[in-house]
């Protein structure tokens, strides 16, 4: 039997660090925003789990986008000049251009991984437009993941990115799951996973900035699971410890792609820090 989503999906065209970007974006349910990040060489069908689930749908607009190079956004106008190197001014931009864009008020930001760095620099510009940040497998500092491996003629990119993220889920999380990831991820640009842990590894050091964020003001939540080796519980232990009043979720069972690799457990987790972003 045929079975219609309420998931719509659209287009947005975007001015961001000087440079237009055709941005897409997909959304469902109404209420206050929840403005989603994906994953570093990914791209927003992530989320269609949390698009299709209606307690969450029930009080908040879910919006997920992919950024620029990614899944269904086009790289800007003559991309091909440049090496993509995603910066931390640059991700933040694309971020607050897609906000403004959207017209949101006071939106919940919730990324993971790289998404989940960014979101603690979002908190810290942006703090008094927020009613809060989510932070799933989040790091203040990850140095290491950035080599030139990732874009390599001799290498297979895609298939390379996709295997070695593949070993970044929890060994319970259903496999059919995982290899949905892992498709997500062969399906990226060349050079893209690179260009996302430049900004991942190489330009985002956040140490400092998290100090800034007040928790009266922005609320902030963070979700590690406990078999992520990337972002590891112990480096989220470290920005919660810097972030008075921000909350900690250890997920067990959990690896570093909550949104995809294992959602129905994931939302266990997940469903008590939506409500405390609405009380």
């Amino acid at each position: 039997m045929a079975k219609l989503e309420s998931i719509v999906g659209r287009y947005l065209t975007i001015e961001a660090s000087g440079r237009e970007y055709r941005i897409y974006f997909e959304e469902a349910g109404s209420g206050i925003p929840l403005l989603c990040l994906h994953t570093a060489g990914a791209d927003s069908r992530q989320y269609r789990h949390l698009l299709n689930d209606p307690e969450v749908t029930r009080n908040f607009r879910v919006i997920a986008f992919d950024m620029p190079y990614h899944g269904r956004s086009n790289p800007p106008d003559q991309w091909w000049l440049d090496k993509y190197l995603l910066t931390t001014d640059q991700y933040l931009s694309v971020i607050r251009a897609v906000w403004k864009g959207l017209d949101l008020d006071r939106p919940v930001v919730m990324g993971c991984s790289m998404g989940g760095a960014i979101v603690l620099k979002v908190a810290s510009e942006y703090q008094s437009e927020l009613r809060g940040v989510v932070g799933l497998e989040t790091s203040a500092y990850a140095p290491g993941r950035f080599n030139d491996f990732l874009h390599h003629p001799a290498i297979h990119g895609g298939e390379l990115v996709a295997s070695y993220t593949f070993g970044l889920n929890a060994p319970q999380s259903p496999e059919s799951s995982a290899r949905e990831n892992w498709w997500y991820y062969s399906q990226s640009g060349p050079g893209v996973y690179r260009g996302d842990t430049y900004f991942y590894s190489v330009d985002w050091d956040g140490r400092e900035v998290i100090k800034s964020i007040d928790t009266e003001k922005c609320k902030v939540s963070l979700l590690t699971g406990v078999y992520d080796y990337s972002a590891t519980p112990e480096m989220t232990r470290d920005v919660a410890a810097a972030i008075p009043g921000s909350r900690l979720v250890i997920m067990e069972g959990m690896g570093h792609f909550p949104v995809i690799e294992n959602y129905p457990v994931f939302r266990e987790s997940l469903l008590p820090e939506l409500q405390f972003m609405l009380d």
